[in-house]
């Protein structure tokens, strides 16, 4: 019996070491030993000569890439859009060009503020971002999961950023007397502040909550036809938020558990999906609207453009390693296909150049060549060299364009954008001519339940009472006030104000 339990045990030995596989370094050369460094004498000082170990410490300091200053903390999943319809008469993007037909997908989740590692309770928009690996190249349709954004100019864009990120003297995030001060100045956010301080504001969880593209895009045909488009994904699992109070028992016990709902749900076979729609409006139809139809602080409301069912998308894979796949991730409104381009949105606009330029930053010039961000289709150019250059380059002596010797590689001009026409205008720098800041806040407002306005009224006025300039706080009352009566007369009564007492704090502000 002894004999046998040695034989079973030597059996067991001999096989892990022939399924054992040997730890090497970078360059595939096998290690000796991953426990101890070499040294002078059992006692000595470590040698700079233990190649292994310099190279194993080095990876390890060189582990963080730099942090996104937004939209830091995300969760990702693999899956698939299938098209509802074919849409080929407005554009000629090939994922929407045929019933039934199927793109692969890559989506990230994130929160937009706050860093890597905090809470995902926090009230903040949450990013929804998509990558179509189409047969054209990719496409990231990139959004938040509130229809709507803070201002309508890139250029306004750092500063606000900077006025939710810490303080530079305390290094306290999002506080409101920051943040307040900010919009005191920007009526055009209130639309959305209405938007995140209601439940909207805090999503239970990835999978129950919708998303929209928040900006107008173009969609082109092969004519040139161009008709601008909102996006909105709308979530089969249905939509949930949490009051102030859910959030903050989740977040005594989790800090990812958004990450982790959606994580376990692919696990266990409970694939989410997202409905996505289209609104279309021609720009003849702009001028007949009391709002400008490519600002992305308005909605357009189903009365003036009809949803339509573009497809489906499911998500039915987890990511194998979270850094590769999730944190080397790289989205632009910018990575674009045929038949889809920017409107004139200047927030937009700004965001062509930022996200990829973030990018570059973050990761490194070639960071389309990651497998996570590289297209599934031929990618075929003269772009060269570069940190991290992986992709082969097989172009030989003929490295430019155009070429006599290599006439096969060259431009098609079916591909080429669409024509925008302007007629006697000059450059500016200005104001759209229609803000129209306030009433689609109040519309918001009158929208929401009982529960839901008391619940905006309990989280815009406590955000309010932190804030300890009287002035600010004034300014935003009337701005609540002009997008609903109501809504404002019941913030100025939480905060103990009165008309008078709004007046007198503006005209005595006037007078400095």
């Amino acid at each position: 019996m002894r004999k046998q339990i040695i034989f079973l045990a030597f059996l067991i030995f001999s096989t892990q070491l022939i399924l054992a596989q040997t730890l090497t370094t970078n360059t595939g050369t096998p290690v000796g030993d991953n426990q101890n460094s070499k040294t002078i004498g059992n006692n000595g000082p470590v040698l700079l000569e233990d190649i292994h170990l310099i190279e194993k410490l080095a990876a390890f300091d060189r582990e963080r890439i730099p942090e996104r200053v937004v939209h830091a903390r995300g969760a990702g999943a693999y899956g698939e859009f299938v098209a509802a319809a074919d849409f080929s008469e407005v554009t000629k993007a090939k994922l929407f060009s045929a019933k039934g037909k199927t793109t692969p997908v890559f989506v990230r989740f994130s929160t937009v503020v706050h860093q890597a590692g905090s809470p995902e309770t926090f009230r903040d928009p949450r990013g929804f971002a998509v990558k179509f690996y189409t047969e054209e190249g990719n496409y990231d349709l990139v959004g938040n999961n509130l229809p709507v954004f803070f201002i309508r100019d890139a250029m306004k864009f750092p500063d606000m950023v900077h006025a939710f990120k810490p303080s530079p003297v305390t290094n306290e995030a999002s506080h409101p007397r920051r943040v307040f001060d900010f919009f005191s100045n920007v009526p055009e956010a209130t639309h959305m502040l209405t938007w995140l301080f209601s439940d909207y504001g805090i999503p239970a969880n990835f999978r129950e909550m919708n998303g929209s593209g928040v900006h107008a895009f173009k969609w082109v045909n092969e004519k040139g036809e161009v008709t601008y488009v909102k996006y909105t994904w709308k979530s089969q699992q249905g939509e949930r938020n949490l009051t102030q109070a859910e959030a903050d028992k989740i977040q005594s016990t989790a800090v990812e558990h958004a990450t982790m709902d959606l994580f376990t749900n692919i696990k266990a076979g409970n694939f989410p999906k997202w409905d996505l729609s289209v609104q279309m409006l021609k720009a003849e139809e702009f001028d007949a609207l009391d709002f400008n139809p490519v600002d992305p602080t308005k909605t357009w409301p189903e009365t003036v453009a009809k949803s339509h069912l573009v497809g489906t998308m499911t998500l039915n894979k987890n990511v194998d390693n979270y850094f590769q796949e999730v944190e080397q991730s790289a989205f632009s409104p910018a990575t674009l296909i045929p038949g889809i381009e920017p409107s004139e949105d200047k927030l937009l606009q700004g965001r062509l150049f930022s996200y990829f330029d973030t990018q570059r930053y973050r990761i490194g010039t070639n960071f389309q060549q990651l497998p996570i961000n590289a297209s599934k289709s031929a990618v075929t150019n003269y772009n060269q060299n570069g940190d991290m250059s992986v992709k082969k380059q097989t172009f030989g002596d003929i490295n430019y364009q155009p070429s006599t010797n290599r006439p096969d590689v060259k431009e098609d001009n079916k591909f080429k954008y669409s024509v925008s026409k302007f007629n006697k205008v000059e450059t500016s720098q200005a104001k759209i001519s229609k803000p129209n800041d306030f009433k689609q806040a109040g519309e918001l407002y009158r929208s929401f339940s009982k529960k839901n306005q008391d619940n905006l009224i309990y989280n815009l006025s406590g955000a309010l009472k932190q804030v300890n300039n009287p002035v600010t706080v004034a300014k935003m009352i009337f701005y609540f006030y002009q997008a609903d009566r109501d809504y404002g007369m019941r913030l100025a009564k939480e905060l103990n104000l009165s008309r008078v007492d709004l007046e007198k704090i503006i005209q005595d502000s006037s007078k400095n």
